[in-house]
C-alpha cells in the first residue's frame, strides 16, 4: 500500500515516512500542496497522512481541493490542536480520521492497517474505478439474492431514521461498507463518519479512544484530547465489532446510547452527545449476553434495527458477477481489457465456500490477474485451496524440501507482483515477513 505524507515540517516528514516504511507500507513525501497534488495525479496512491497547517496554507483546503478532483482515497488528518472543533473541521472537510500529535508508531499502524483492511473488502478500491467497473462497493448493493435484496431494502429504510442500527455478518462480507452506505443515506450525511474499532486497544486506551481523556489521567496522557464520540457530534459513530468491547466500558457505552451523555476519562464534568450509533459483529451476541460477556440492556439498545449480511456461500448467485467486477477492475489496473475467467475458472469459483468471504474473493481475483499469462484467467491460476482435487507437480518417489516449494512460490509471485506489498497481499503474510523471506532467499 502506498502511502503519502503531506508535511511542510521535514522532521515531521522524515519521522512519519520510517514509521510508514517500519511497518511494511511504500511512503512518499511532499512539502506542500502542489508537490502533493503532483503526487496524487501521478502515483497510485492508497492513503494519505496530511498535516492540519501546512506553513501558511490550510491542509483542510487542500484536502477540500483534493476531493473536488474526485479523488477518494482515505486522508488522515493530523494536528497539535486539541480542539473538538479542529476534529470536526477535519472530518468535515473529507478527512477519513484524524490524529493527534504527539502520536506513536502503533497509532499509525492501527489506522493504515484498517484502511488496508478496508481495500480488501470494497468491491472496487477507493479511488475512481476504470471504465467498465462500478464505482465504489456499489456491486455489494445490487445483489441478486433475495436475502440480501431484503436487507438492504430494511437498510435504506433504517437509514432515514435515527434508531440504534446493528450490523451482523461474517468477517468480509462488507459490514464497513454497508454502514458508510447508511451513513451515506442519512440526514447526517454531511457530518462525520467515525470509525472505532473496539478489539484494536486495551480496555483503558479504547476507553479513552471513545470518550476523551484530561491532562494527566493516565501515564502518557500528556494533553486534553477529545475522543471520537465527540468528533462524530452531529455525525454517526461506527462502532466495529463491538461483540469485543470490555465489559468495564459497556456501561459507559449503554449511558450513551440512553441519557446522551459521557465523561472524558480523568474528568468530572458531563457533557451531551449528538451522535447516531451504528455497530457491527461476527459474533453471536445472545450468545455472548447468555455466556455474561456482554449486557442484555446494552445488546437491546443497540439492536434496535438488525440487519445481517449473509456469507458468499449463501449468495450463489452474487458469486460471478462479484468476481467478475474484481477483475474489470484489475484488468484496468493492469491494461488488460480482454482478461477473463474461463468456463472451468467460473466453475471452480462457484464451487468453492470462500471462507473469507469479500475479502478473500478480491485477493484471489487479484492473484489470479497477475498470473496468467494471457487473456483467460484457469483454474491453475486460481490458489490450490479452491481445488477439489490439487495436482501435485512433484511426481512419486521425487521428495522436495517444503523450504524448497515455499521458496520457489515466492520467487514466482515476487516475479509476477507490482509491488512487496501487493505479492505480500496475495501471499497472505505482511510486507515485513516478505522482506525478510526476500532477503534470507538473496532476493533483496
Amino acid at each position: 500500500m502506498n502511502v503519502l505524507i503531506v508535511d511542510d515540517e521535514k522532521n515531521i516528514l522524515e519521522t512519519m515516512a520510517a514509521t510508514v516504511t517500519s511497518i511494511g507500507y511504500q511512503a512518499f513525501t511532499a512539502h506542500n500542496p502542489r508537490q502533493a497534488m503532483r503526487q496524487l495525479k501521478e502515483k497510485d496512491i492508497h492513503a494519505m497522512f496530511l498535516d492540519m497547517r501546512l506553513g501558511k496554507e490550510s491542509g483542510l483546503d487542500f484536502l477540500k481541493s483534493v476531493r473536488n478532483e474526485g479523488i477518494q482515497l482515505p486522508a488522515i488528518v493530523f494536528t497539535a490542536y486539541s480542539s473538538v472543533e479542529s476534529a470536526i473541521d477535519a472530518l468535515k472537510s473529507g478527512a477519513t480520521d484524524y490524529i493527534q500529535k504527539p502520536f506513536y508508531p502503533k497509532d499509525i499502524k492501527q489506522m493504515l492497517d484498517r484502511i488496508h483492511e478496508d481495500r480488501h473488502v470494497e468491491a472496487v478500491p477507493a479511488k475512481t474505478a476504470p471504465a467498465g467497473t462500478k464505482k465504489r462497493s456499489t456491486i455489494l448493493f445490487e445483489s441478486r439474492q433475495e436475502s440480501v435484496q431484503k436487507t438492504l431494502a430494511v437498510a435504506e429504510k433504517a437509514a432515514s431514521s435515527e434508531a440504534n442500527l446493528l450490523i451482523l455478518g461474517q468477517s468480509g462480507t462488507g459490514k464497513t461498507v454497508l454502514a458508510r452506505h447508511l451513513h451515506s443515506l442519512s440526514s447526517r450525511s454531511q457530518e462525520p463518519f467515525v470509525t472505532v474499532n473496539c478489539p484494536s486497544l486495551s480496555r483503558d486506551l479504547l476507553e479513552s479512544e471513545l470518550f476523551g481523556h484530561m491532562k494527566g489521567a493516565f501515564t502518557g496522557a500528556v494533553s486534553d484530547t477529545w475522543g471520537k464520540v465527540a468528533a462524530a457530534n452531529k455525525g454517526t459513530l461506527f462502532l466495529d465489532e463491538i461483540g469485543e468491547l470490555p465489559q468495564e466500558i459497556q456501561p459507559k457505552l449503554l449511558r450513551l446510547l440512553q441519557e446522551k451523555e459521557y465523561e472524558r476519562v480523568g474528568e468530572t464534568q458531563t457533557r451531551s452527545s449528538n451522535v447516531r450509533v451504528i455497530a457491527a459483529t461476527n459474533r453471536n451476541l445472545e450468545a455472548e449476553v447468555e455466556a455474561g460477556r456482554f449486557r442484555v440492556d446494552l445488546y437491546y439498545r443497540l439492536k434496535v434495527i438488525e440487519l445481517s449480511l449473509p456469507p458468499l456461500v449463501e449468495r450463489p448467485s452474487d458469486i460471478l458477477p462479484l468476481a467478475e467486477n474484481y477483475l474489470a477492475y484489475f484488468a484496468g489496473e493492469s491494461k488488460r481489457p480482454n482478461l477473463h475467467f474461463s468456463q472451468e475458472a467460473q466453475n471452480t469459483l462457484l464451487e468453492y465456500g470462500w471462507p473469507g468471504n469479500l475479502r478473500e474473493m478480491r485477493n484471489v481475483v487479484e492473484r489470479a490477474s497477475i498470473l496468467s499469462e494471457n487473456d483467460e484467467i484457469g483454474p491453475h491460476h486460481l490458489p490450490s485451496s479452491l481445488q477439489e482435487r490439487e495436482e501435485s507437480s512433484i511426481r512419486p518417489g521425487h521428495s522436495v524440501p517444503l523450504a524448497r516449494l515455499e521458496e520457489e512460490h515466492i520467487r514466482l509471485i515476487l516475479e509476477k507482483a507490482e509491488s512487496l506489498e501487493q505479492a505480500a497481499r496475495i501471499l497472505e503474510i505482511d510486507t515485513a515477513t516478505l522482506y525478510r523471506k526476500r532477503k534470507r532467499m538473496g532476493l533483496a
